[in-house]
């Protein structure tokens, strides 16, 4: 298992970082140093929910209080194999977890600041923490990160990408050669996975999808958005794939790995990098303004040639809740396409309710 690798990496000297999957860490650094990056991506337990309500009070979206049910806990064992947990620090759900981890557990924190505004000012920002990060990977790692490691890093991380977009890009086609179900479990491998043995994962399944793809039948095209889609939160997805949808894209701020823009090689590789994850990358709600993130969905939406968008949010991710109240009203004036919101807080107890709310969506795009 991985796990298992990581273990007897370890024991060989090299060191972990653990970081929260929103898309602004750049795994390019921790490569670079030669340690092992891991995205703890694992969610949609609500025993860790349930956990993290004797360290913070439960205002606070579900995946964050799961991490630090995890982190105190050590349900999730990435946890316990640490040398660094890295958190870009996206909004106050995020720093909780910084916060409360920090002060609860052995584990060393590095958070740093992302900020909500595409401007120069703010790139500046961001720049500068990541360039604390590389600081901080050199010195847990003894080992300065040089410009053709970090080129390196950068041109193996693109490559990961390349492959997850050139496999997205062929659920266009319709039906799609592959389920959203088999789409998301490959994005969230990406996270923990070992970069070589990734691509060469991916290489193969853009073979076989190529040459022999799954006979999946047309069926009502879904785009699946929403704040957090963690390993492990599958409720959704089954039971859209259960009531006859096809999930063809999705769009999430955490747990789903960006993969639309890659990481250009010049003479300043670090301000490249800040350029890729912070400035090209379409921001989560919490940026201001906020038209770029919704822009986006209804090009998506006319790219995939949607039928219907079903919205996931987590329980007190309030950027998210805010979105959702007046999304619909764009998106049916501007694609013609109706959109279903969800709610969830990893309680079991949501399925029913949920599974019938789905199928109800579902049935309606399919008369």
């Amino acid at each position: 298992t991985r796990e298992h690798e990581i273990i007897q990496a370890r024991r060989e000297g090299r060191k972990v970082v653990g970081y929260i999957p929103g898309g602004y860490l750049p795994e390019e650094i921790v490569i670079a140093a030669g340690a092992i990056p891991i995205g703890l991506v694992r969610g949609g337990d609500h025993s860790a929910v349930e956990l993290s309500s004797s360290y913070i009070c439960r205002w606070f979206d579900s995946f964050c209080r799961a991490q630090i049910g995890y982190g105190i806990s050590g349900l999730d064992p990435y946890y316990k194999l640490l040398d660094l947990l890295a958190i870009p620090i996206t909004d106050n759900h995020t720093r909780a977890i910084s916060d409360v981890l920090d002060y609860n557990t052995d584990i060393e924190i590095f958070p740093f600041g992302v900020p909500h505004m595409k401007e120069e000012s703010a790139f500046r920002y961001y720049l500068h923490g990541v360039n604390k990060f590389k600081e901080k990977a050199e010195e847990i790692t003894g080992t300065r990160i040089s410009y053709s490691k970090l080129r390196e890093a950068i041109l193996l991380c693109n490559k990961e990408r390349e492959l997850i977009k050139k496999i997205s890009m062929l659920r266009t086609s319709d039906p799609p050669p592959l389920s959203g179900k088999d789409f998301v479990a490959l994005n969230h491998g990406s996270f923990v996975a070992d970069k070589a043995f990734m691509i060469g994962l991916l290489e193969s399944v853009v073979t076989k999808i190529e040459e022999d793809p799954l006979r999946i039948q047309k069926r009502p095209r879904i785009l699946l958005t929403g704040s957090t889609l963690a390993m492990g939160d599958s409720t959704v997805v089954n039971l859209i794939e259960e009531a006859g949808g096809n999930i063809v894209i999705e769009e999430f701020a955490e747990g789903i790995r960006p993969y639309w823009e890659n990481v250009s090689t010049g003479s300043d590789l670090l301000a490249l990098l800040a350029e890729a994850y912070f400035m090209k990358r379409v921001p989560p709600a919490w940026f201001r303004p906020g038209r770029e993130r919704l822009d986006f969905l209804i090009e998506l939406v006319k790219r995939f040639k949607v039928d219907g968008v079903i919205w996931y949010q987590l329980m007190f991710r309030e950027s998210y809740k805010t979105e959702s109240y007046y999304f619909p009203k764009r998106l049916k004036e501007e694609a013609s396409v109706p959109m279903l919101v969800l709610e969830s807080d990893y309680d079991p107890s949501e399925a029913g309710p949920m599974q019938t709310r789905i199928e109800t969506f579902i049935y309606n795009l399919g008369k």
